[in-house]
């Protein structure tokens, strides 16, 4: 088993509210505000140094309008530390398949094979023209298929390649390097198709394992080749299980109504499947949040994508990563509010507990 870790490239701070429309950190209050921090480089390189001190593997930076460029962080990030493999996001419609594969190449060479690639198609409609991509979501998924095929050829180059989207010829990645895997994740059928013919790694988010058993299934029904799979969540753990609930439940209470009204109605209109069904985990209602033993829905109330948390005792929280890893689950991508603080948690007293059950041993940052 592999546990990575998570950056704050949008900023860091004690709520789960995140940040606003115009990309500022959205808070009802002087203390929470006061309590932001900028995902400045000093402290993406204090977060990313905790985690490999307290034995992740890697760590995932995400892809958006309001993130850092993930590429440019990393790239910074890996000269600040030793075996910390960086799991960069970014989007197909955002660069050349054969410029993605040259920038791969390079950063495998400057961080001595340190890099994985998470591939995301993009839900939502308006960011992805904001970036100047105006396709339609089973268009975005079709130009997924054909970007990771031109990605891979150019690895092994010179590739040509004639489709829908791209052409191109003689594609290359020139100088000898270890091609990093690729991660991808999606609910919907079309995705699922990508996952199983392209990628390395498949990514959930955070569901009860009945559903997670589901998706696995579902890919290796489609794939011909073996697959890897991951899950995304958030961590709430501590020594007690009231330590933890206590944290999630101060959480909720630094949300207001207005605030998770908002949320909802913007998560509503997402086209993303995934992002339907970490709505439908909870269905807005306050009360029903623990969907699962020790599976808490209450971050997904106010911010998009991952929606769920593992919240309890560091032993029951090590029981649903076992139960999650018996279903198939190779690697884990945690966080937790604030990110810099949570590391040490999950470090000190998530990680041993595990390694107790020889579910993850010794160090697991080394690169291949």
């Amino acid at each position: 088993m592999i546990l990575h870790w998570f950056l704050p490239t949008t900023g860091d701070s004690r709520s789960i509210v995140g940040v606003d429309d115009r990309g500022g950190h959205s808070t009802h209050t002087s203390a929470t505000e006061k309590a932001f921090r900028a995902p400045d480089l000093d402290y993406l390189i204090d977060v990313a140094r905790a985690a490999e001190r307290n034995g992740f593997t890697g760590v995932l930076t995400p892809t958006g309008t309001w993130c850092e460029d993930a590429w440019l962080t990393t790239a910074a990030i890996a000269q600040h530390t030793r075996t910390l493999r960086f799991l960069v996001a970014f989007r197909p419609g955002s660069l050349s398949p054969t410029l993605a594969a040259q920038m791969a190449a390079t950063f495998q060479r400057i961080s001595g094979g340190r890099l994985m690639l998470n591939i995301v198609t993009g839900s939502d409609a308006a960011e992805q023209q904001r970036f100047g991509d105006w396709l339609d979501k089973d268009q975005r998924y079709a130009r997924t298929g054909e970007f990771l095929s031109v990605l891979r050829g150019a690895w092994d180059g010179p590739f040509d390649f004639t489709g829908e989207h791209y052409r191109v010829a003689g594609a290359l990645a020139p100088r000898a390097f270890t091609p990093p895997p690729i991660y991808f994740g999606g609910s919907s059928p079309a995705a699922l198709d990508v996952a199983a013919e392209h990628t390395d790694v498949y990514l959930t988010w955070g569901e009860p394992p009945a559903a997670v058993a589901s998706k696995i299934a579902a890919i290796r029904e489609r794939a011909s080749r073996t697959i890897r799979f991951g899950i995304r969540l958030h961590v709430i753990t501590r020594d007690t299980a009231e330590e933890a609930w206590a944290v999630a439940g101060s959480m909720l209470d630094a949300l207001t109504p207005e605030q998770i009204a908002k949320a909802q109605s913007s998560l509503r209109q997402a086209e993303s499947v995934g992002q339907q069904r970490m709505l439908a985990l909870h269905g807005g209602k306050l009360d029903a949040l623990e969907i699962y033993p020790n599976l808490w829905a209450g971050v997904g109330l106010v911010r998009p994508g991952a929606g769920t948390a593992l919240v309890g005792s560091h032993t029951e929280v090590a029981d649903r990563i076992a139960e999650y890893h018996e279903l198939g689950i190779d690697e884990f991508i945690l966080s937790g509010y604030p990110h810099l603080e949570e590391v040490y948690h999950a470090g000190e007293g998530l990680i041993p507990e595990l390694r107790r059950r020889h579910l993850l041993l010794g160090s697991t940052n080394e690169p291949s």
